[in-house]
């Protein structure tokens, strides 16, 4: 250490002071050999506390040069003997004298810098760190000046930690575990220590997931407590005085390069303040970083995109929210740090002047809404786990690469499988147990009976395990008291309520270099049993809550619960939708299952609503994600095999793209339908359908319940087709198709035969009849009785527009049920494949039959309200798809010709006063082209559907697995 000429500016942490401050003396204390002042020199303080003090702006002192600034600690005085206080800002004049006094008079002004007694001495000092003032961790300072004529001699004490930001963490606890870790709680301050750099300055890299430990409790924005962020691959890396957090991009890979690609671009999210240690490595601070936005909480507060690919629409959406960061901070006290991971959280707030319906419906202060966000850092994956390329044949999830290091002939991208890694105890033998179990721990906060039925179902996957050879290799159970659910070692299931019914979802933290599931976290929706009570007391009546038996509203809906347990964790192990197996038996709990209804004696029975156990699919896909090769056998080869088996076994599979959206051209692709032929289960439940809505009415309500509850409990039942007319539909213009490979044998698709085609066309046109669109008059009355007390959203959104207040407007409930078969049989991308398919085959089914059948089936009959309104929307819709941007001209001219045509046919006017009137008027708003664009721009594409899907869907109304 060397000898350096300082002036030494005492602080201490002074609250209510703008800054740093000068200390004075007090007024009448003079300086020494001042023989004009009177004062007696004893009053002269013995300490800098006595001393007043006067602001000095951190900028100003960091502004001047060439001084350095840093702390030290422990110095003594040498003549006095007197130890200072323990934290100094130094400022270093390199042996100049007056430099150092035009410092601090560029400080202040005269009176206020006075020399003392404690003067400009020369110390012994470690490293100070060159650190600037504005990088204390103290916010606020007071300051005394020591000043004397003669320099005064001060020794350092004896050797100690670093001085400045450096020797401050001395101070603080160390945490040890995935790396050391340094808490200043009162300041708010997080400080990593970072392994020394390596030449391209990175430092350390984990996998980094953000997640949020509370939600807001609206279902259309999922922004749910337990959903998770996008994993990443984080760097720290130095650069310069900062530390940069980097999120590197393994998808593109070049088995030539050190590092990363190079030609491609990283992403930088936020820097911090390097804090140099003297054994090379490095501090940083990273509490502002855990402030930033994420997980895209903004966006989601928006209802912008589409969170988890469900196809849902905004519902109450605001606008303009954006991070607050004077109303954010990291929490300091909820750090735990393992050996392979750090856990810590933030609050978050968000603001707007928009908040939207769904944020005024349960924040606060809609215009701030606070979360509180999770953070995990993790250690990376040892090695040894195996990837297994993804196979298109099977239903799983998979992480994407893009290597250039792949032979020629081989197509840089390819795909891996998602999977946990499974190992066995004795890899040789056919069944074995495992060196760590699957696990997946039950949320504490579920109530029972809840909570057994999701352990029963959750606890399905274990046959699937045991048939691919694997002894105790999964497990649900209760999560232990004491454990963070946050905690990545831990699989959760979470249970989450919210204000409306939602989704319930499976997801997973998987490494991005090798697709090896770290984690599984389930959310899963409080609300879902309840609405399927509801919709199971409207089918069977209230009075058999409780009851027991096959009919008892609760019991299947437990029965759904089980299912629903199942399909949420299958998504967390690796396994995707298959939307066809409701078409083969229940073959899988990926599937969407709707409740199977039977009839009885004429009354709605539920003693077969939903299956038991894991399906076929579900056996065939657990043993090619996660089985094991023969003794002998390639691993890659035998998971072909298994995926060829399962195409021989004739098991069907068809995914999220091919089945969600009810234009789609899969027929066995269908979302809440049943049975082997779709077209026949519509027939079917139309049937079950009018005897429940024959015998709804106040045995639907429990005792003292609102009766205006009952218009919510209708809808559903009136609705209970939906899903099946969407199935039914996908036969005409349908086109059969697998996800084949080469050589086996479905390489081909192949459009569904026209005599299916014209059979699905008949069913659908029967759900337009206006027998089976009539509400039955005695119920009118009941649907219309009046609601009093608070808001309730669920109540709001959820029903069939009015008549004005309560009055229930049954011509309504025949249009919503008609517009939901008109808009998917009249899709455009439907019709184009019929086209298609017609100019292929005359013989096939064409857009100009359909539209012959629909007008056929639709406009004779004219002679009451009912019939009117069905004809009336039919019309309607074929002129709106006629000018949608999506229809082929080919397509638009059939439909515009064919509304031309049913205008002049209306034109001719028959029938008695109503009839004529509503034919004329219509007739003229067609023909005229001014009229027809006002009728076509002030109607929507349709009346609104309540909702199915879960809150801000189009098509589904039970909850979503």
């Amino acid at each position: 250490m060397g000898q350096a000429l300082v002036t030494a500016i005492i602080l201490e942490h002074r609250f209510g002071q703008a800054g740093p401050a000068i200390r004075r003396r007090r007024a009448g204390q003079r300086r020494q050999g001042d023989e004009s002042k009177q004062e007696d020199d004893t009053a002269q303080p013995q300490s800098p506390e006595d001393h007043p003090t006067y602001p000095l702006h951190a900028q100003d002192a960091a502004a001047h040069r060439p001084f350095d600034v840093g702390t030290i600690t422990g110095v003594t005085c040498l003549s006095t003997g007197v130890s200072l206080p323990t934290r100094y800002l130094l400022v270093r004049d390199n042996g100049c004298p007056s430099d150092t006094e035009r410092f601090f008079k560029g400080l202040i002004q005269p009176p206020l810098v006075r020399r003392r007694d404690f003067g400009t001495s020369c110390v012994q000092t470690g490293d100070h760190g060159g650190h600037p003032l504005r990088s204390s961790s103290l916010a606020v300072w007071a300051a005394a000046l020591v000043f004397s004529t003669a320099p005064v001699a001060l020794a350092a004490a004896p050797a100690g930690p670093p001085s400045g930001p450096a020797g401050a963490l001395r101070d603080l606890p160390a945490q040890d575990g995935l790396l050391p870790v340094r808490v200043d709680k009162a300041a708010g301050k997080i400080f990593l220590t970072l392994p020394a750099p390596a030449a391209d300055g990175v430092m350390a890299r984990y996998l980094y997931t953000p997640a949020l430990r509370t939600g807001l409790g609206s279902a259309p924005t999922f922004l749910d407590r337990g959903r998770i962020g996008q994993t990443q691959v984080l760097a720290f890396r130095l650069l310069g005085a900062k530390v940069a957090v980097q999120f590197e991009n393994p998808r593109f890979r070049n088995p030539t390069a050190s590092g990363p690609s190079a030609d491609f671009a990283t992403s930088i999210v936020w820097m911090g303040d390097a804090v140099p240690l003297p054994d090379g490595r490095v501090a940083v601070d990273i509490a502002k970083f855990l402030t930033a936005d994420m997980l895209g909480i903004a966006k989601s507060l928006g209802q912008e995109g589409d969170a988890i690919g469900t196809g849902g629409a905004p519902q109450g959406a605001g606008k303009g929210f954006r991070l607050d960061g004077g109303l954010s901070a990291a929490d300091p006290a909820s750090l735990k740090l393992f050996p392979d991971n750090l856990e810590v959280d933030a609050i978050q707030t968000y603001t707007s002047d928009h908040p939207g319906a769904e944020v005024e419906n349960i924040a606060p202060d809609a215009r701030q809404v606070s979360f509180t966000v999770h953070h995990s850092f993790v250690r990376l994956p040892a090695p040894g786990f195996t990837p297994r390329a993804f196979d298109p044949r099977m239903g799983g999830f998979s992480t994407q690469a893009v290597d250039y290091g792949r032979p020629l002939g081989q197509d840089v991208v390819h795909d891996v499988a998602n999977r946990f890694r499974l190992e066995k105890v004795d890899p040789a033998a056919a069944r074995s147990r495992v060196k760590k179990p699957i696990v997946f721990y039950l949320d504490r906060t579920v109530p029972e009976p809840m909570r057994t039925a999701l352990l029963e179902g959750i606890n399905w996957w274990a046959q699937a395990f045991e048939a691919a050879g694997y002894i105790d290799a999964f497990r649900a159970e209760p999560l232990p008291e004491g454990v963070d659910p946050m905690d990545v070692r831990y699989n959760i299931v979470n249970w989450v309520d919210r204000a409306t019914r939602g989704w319930s979802y499976g997801q997973e933290i998987v490494d991005p270099r090798t697709g090896e599931i770290v984690k599984g976290m389930v959310v899963l929706g409080s609300e879902r049993v309840r609405q399927d009570i509801l919709i199971f007391e409207g089918l069977v009546g209230a009075d058999k809550v409780g009851a027991g038996g096959p009919n008892d509203p609760v019991q299947v809906a437990l029965a759904r619960l089980r299912q629903l347990g199942a399909h949420e964790v299958g998504h967390a192990l690796g396994f995707a939708h298959n939307f066809a197996a409701s078409t083969q038996g229940r073959a899988s709990v990926m599937d969407y299952p709707a409740p199977r209804i039977g009839l009885v004696d004429g009354h709605p029975d539920l003693s077969d609503a939903y299956g038991t156990g894991v399906g076929a699919w579900d056996r065939a896909t657990v043993d090619w994600l996660y089985g094991t090769a023969p003794a002998g056998q390639d691993d890659q080869a035998a998971a072909d095999a298994k995926a060829a088996a399962a195409v021989a076994a004739g098991l069907r599979y068809v995914q999220d793209d091919n089945a969600r959206r009810p234009d789609t051209a899969q027929p066995w692709g269908g979302l809440w339908d049943d049975g082997a032929d779709p077209v026949a289960e519509l027939t079917r439940l139309m049937a079950v359908r009018r005897a429940a809505i024959d015998q709804f009415g106040l045995k639907a309500l429990a005792p003292g319940e609102a009766v205006a509850e009952l218009r919510r409990r209708f809808v559903p039942i009136w609705l209970l087709h939906r899903y099946q007319v969407n199935a039914a539909a996908k036969s005409v213009g349908g086109v059969t198709f697998a996800y084949s490979v080469k050589g086996d044998g479905r390489e081909a698709s192949a459009p569904v035969a026209a005599a299916a085609q014209r059979a699905a066309l008949s069913a659908l046109l029967s759900t337009l009849s206006a027998d089976q669109l009539r509400v039955p008059a005695g119920l009118l009355p009941l649907l219309s009785a009046a609601r009093n007390g608070s808001d309730n959203r669920q109540f709001d959104i959820e029903l069939f527009a009015t008549a004005g207040g309560p009055v229930f407007d049954p011509l309504v409930a025949a249009d919503v049920a008609a517009s939901i078969t008109l808009n998917t049989l009249l899709a455009p991308t439907r019709l184009a494949r019929l086209a298609a398919q017609h100019a292929a085959d005359p013989q096939a089914l064409g857009v100009g039959e359909v539209l012959e059948r629909l007008t056929a089936a639709v406009l004779p009959d004219r002679s009451d309200a009912v019939s009117r309104r069905v004809a009336y929307r039919a019309i309607v819709t074929m002129a709106q798809v006629a000018r949608r941007p999506g229809t082929t001209p080919e397509v638009a001219a059939l439909l515009d010709q064919r509304v031309h045509e049913v205008a002049e046919t209306l034109a001719k006017g028959r029938g008695d006063a109503d009839e004529r009137a509503w034919a004329l008027s219509l007739s003229r708003q067609l023909l005229d082209p001014q009229q027809a664009d006002k009728l076509l721009a002030d109607h929507p594409r349709s009346v609104e559907v309540p909702p199915g899907d879960p809150i801000g869907g189009e098509s589904d109304w039970m909850d979503l697995p």
